[in-house]
C-alpha cells in the first residue's frame, strides 16, 4: 500500500466498525472535547466533501480563526443522518486531499486520532498496523503548530511500549502507541494510561494550555 491506500483503509475500517452503532452510541461524547461520536465522524468527511476554496471562505467568515471555521463546517455536516455520514466516509475513503503544505502524514494522523476519539469511549478495538502508528508518531513529534499544544512535548522523551518508537530527550513518558498519539494531541483522558517521570509535566502542560 502507498500512504493514501493506508489512509483509505483506515477510513473504511472505521466506517465498517461504526456502521451498526445504536443511537445512544452515536451520541456518546468522544475524546474530542465537545463533539459526539456522530460529530467526529461528520468532521472526518470534511476533507472528502468540502473543497479547499470553501474551507478558505469558511475561515475568512470566521475572522481568520481556523478552529472556529472547522467547528462551523463540522456542525453543518453533522446535520445529516448518521448512516449517510458513514456511507460517505466509506465511499469516498480513497480521496487524496492533503492540507496545503502537508503530505499524506497529516490526513493519516487525522483519521487515526479521530478514530481513537470514537473507539475509546465506546470500548471498540482495532489492531492498527505498526507502520501507520510509527509514521504518525514521527510526524506528530515535529508537526506544525495546531496539532500539538504549543510547547507540550518540549524536553520530554516519548517511548512506545508496543512498537519500535522513541523520540526526544528528558524525563520519559511511556505508553502504548495509541495512548501516546492521544496524549500528545491533547487528549487528557489518555494520561492515566501513561507512565514515567515526564507524565506530571505533560499533564500540567495539557491541562493549563
Amino acid at each position: 500500500m502507498d500512504a493514501f491506500d493506508e489512509i483509505a483503509d483506515e477510513r473504511r475500517a472505521l466506517a465498517e466498525q461504526v456502521a451498526a452503532l445504536t443511537p445512544e452510541q452515536q451520541t456518546t461524547r468522544s475524546l474530542c472535547e465537545a463533539w459526539s461520536v456522530h460529530d467526529v465522524l461528520a468532521h472526518l468527511t470534511m476533507p472528502l466533501e468540502v473543497s479547499t476554496p470553501r474551507v478558505v471562505l469558511a475561515v475568512l467568515l470566521a475572522g481568520g480563526n481556523f478552529d472556529r471555521a472547522n467547528e462551523r463546517v463540522t456542525r453543518r455536516l453533522a446535520r445529516r443522518p448518521f448512516h449517510e455520514i458513514v456511507e460517505v466516509l466509506h465511499r469516498k475513503a480513497g480521496a487524496r486531499f492533503t492540507p496545503p503544505g502537508s503530505g499524506p502524514e497529516a490526513p493519516l494522523l487525522d483519521v487515526l486520532v479521530h478514530g481513537l476519539d470514537v473507539r475509546w469511549p465506546l470500548q471498540l478495538h482495532r489492531e492498527i498496523p505498526e507502520l501507520r502508528l510509527r509514521s504518525s508518531l514521527d510526524f506528530l513529534m515535529t508537526a506544525p503548530a495546531g496539532l500539538v499544544p504549543k510547547g507540550a512535548l518540549a524536553g520530554l522523551r516519548f517511548e512506545a511500549q508496543d512498537i519500535d518508537f522513541a523520540h526526544g530527550e528528558g524525563p520519559v513518558v511511556s505508553g502504548t502507541a495509541e495512548t501516546l498519539l492521544l496524549a500528545c494531541t491533547g487528549r487528557t483522558a489518555a494520561l492515566g494510561s501513561l507512565v514515567g517521570e515526564g507524565v506530571p509535566t505533560l499533564r500540567d502542560r495539557l491541562t493549563t494550555s
